[in-house]
């Protein structure tokens, strides 16, 4: 079916091409089986929620509106940053949990990015939607990017977890020769690839970006990507780690990092954190910590070298290597957590700061470094606080020392 010129004009791609049943769904069977499972055997299961997750543009709101229309289901929608607060949900989606629809038809409500949802004990928006769950007549299906934050663990454990994955490159590359022809743009295999490549699994960037070329000139050439203006899209960590982690495909890992505002130092520290709870296979922990100790020793040589061209090796191994350093993903949630180390190493510098200041006004007197000074001169110091305090407050008047520096010196 061909798009009319008002449509192509006037309505968003997106908008237009939204499937309608869920064989047009691409890159998600299985996700749109499990959905299907849970909302035709909702009343014979103990969970009345399905919480669907993934990166965004994946399709997780568009398949709970394609299986609702194939079933001839009400899909009554509510994005959870309108209904934050513990009151707002009970009025709006407890009430609809209970009435039936018009004209008696089932219905799903399907709650968009509760992401957004306050976890606050105040607010109580995540109680009051657990007490929602739990009441239900319909079947309740829930989105988010990233549900493992903590405010949602109760969430988690009422609900069917369904993973949408990111979507690999020749999934978005069929959609967008799909939408082309339907609206007659003139195009090559080779640009259409292109532009699902940068897109990183994101198959709403896609359209849209198909549609800014098309709607100008009626086609899409690579120096039409060259021109694109390069979205201003700032990803989570936690998003860049499910790109990596849940994927096998280096087209989508080795782009996880571009639009995290991160420093690839920091992405090393949340990979170095979390690789052991997620790979489980000696094989596979051993060829990912391989990959890290890459990107750590390229790190050394643009400290050595000042050459920073070498990012580029640190980004590759850290995304696309560590991704392909297992034989496939793991099937299982993990929840991410920010490495401690840095709290640590703060913690150690506050520690020994006392010890580094009193090596730094001997060194200054003595006319050495601060490491000769703690190596050579510090450990006497010590004897002499501890053993002569005479002494021990003659000398700190010659460096400088104050009394909280001589009472350290003394312990």
């Amino acid at each position: 079916m061909k798009a009319t010129g008002d449509e192509s004009v006037n309505k968003s791609w997106t908008s237009l091409h939204t499937p309608k049943t869920s064989r047009d769904v691409v890159g998600q069977d299985r996700v749109v089986k499990e959905l299907q499972s849970f909302i035709l055997d909702f009343k014979k299961q103990k969970r009345k929620a399905a919480l669907v997750w993934g990166p965004p543009g994946c399709g997780k709101t568009c398949i709970a509106h394609a299986i609702a229309s194939e079933q001839q289901l009400e899909a009554i929608e509510l994005n959870a940053s309108d209904v934050r607060t513990g009151g707002a949900i009970s009025q709006i989606i407890g009430a609809a949990s209970q009435q039936m629809s018009l004209f008696s038809r089932g219905k799903i409500l399907l709650i968009d990015e509760i992401d957004g949802i306050s976890g606050s004990y105040d607010r109580g928006g995540v109680p009051e939607l657990v007490k929602i769950i739990e009441e239900t007549k319909f079947p309740i299906i829930m989105t988010a990017n990233d549900p493992f934050d903590k405010k949602f663990s109760p969430l988690r454990k009422i609900a069917r977890m369904i993973e949408c994955d990111t979507l690999n490159t020749d999934s978005i590359f069929r959609m967008l020769s799909r939408i082309a022809d339907t609206h007659a743009i003139a195009y090559d295999n080779e640009t259409l690839l292109s532009l699902a490549r940068r897109t990183g699994g994101d198959l709403r960037a896609a359209i849209n970006d198909l549609q800014i070329i098309a709607s100008t000139k009626g086609s899409v050439a690579q120096s039409d990507l060259a021109e694109l203006s390069e979205r201003e899209r700032t990803d989570t960590i936690i998003n860049a780690l499910l790109k990596i982690f849940k994927t096998t495909d280096l087209s989508i890992a080795i782009a996880a990092f571009e639009h995290v505002d991160e420093e690839l130092d920091e992405c090393l520290l949340w990979l170095d954190e979390n690789i052991p709870y997620e790979y489980e296979k000696p094989a596979d922990l051993c060829a990912a910590y391989d990959w890290l100790a890459k990107a750590n020793i390229m790190n050394a040589r643009i400290r050595r070298w000042q050459h920073w061209r070498f990012l580029i090796y640190v980004g590759a191994y850290l995304s696309g290597g560590v991704a392909v350093s297992k034989d496939e993903k793991y099937k299982k949630f993990v929840q991410y957590r920010q490495s401690m180390r840095p709290l640590k190493i703060w913690q150690a510098n506050m520690k020994y700061q006392k010890r580094k200041a009193i090596a730094e006004k001997i060194a200054s007197r003595t006319h050495t470094s601060s490491a000769q000074a703690f190596a050579n001169t510090f450990p006497y110091l010590k004897v002499i606080a501890q053993h002569n305090p005479e002494e021990i407050r003659a000398i700190a008047d010659d460096i400088g020392l104050d009394e909280s520096e001589v009472a350290y010196l003394a312990q």
